[in-house]
């Protein structure tokens, strides 16, 4: 089975910030983006970090969301939909 790669890109002026991950990697992705945000050479700022974090985290399923949605089927029956 391939492994899906995510592509979250941000450009600001002249400053381009492109962001390539995984499902196993998203963590030091994260570090990644307060590491970019710390930098005060960087036109990255706290806000930046927030909006891409917020997004990575929509995007990769955890084993916890996997779970989750999993129970949450379980728990449905037919008297949901009358």
């Amino acid at each position: 089975m391939e492994k899906e790669v995510n592509v979250l890109a941000l450009v600001k002026g002249e400053e381009k910030f492109i962001f390539l991950f995984d499902d196993e990697n998203r963590d030091e992705t994260l570090r990644q983006l307060a590491r970019f945000a710390a930098n005060p050479e960087l036109d990255f700022s706290w806000y930046d970090a927030a909006m891409l974090s917020r997004k990575i985290r929509e995007t990769v399923i955890t084993e916890y969301d996997e779970l989750s949605a999993s129970e949450e089927f379980d728990s449905i029956s037919i008297d949901d939909f009358a």
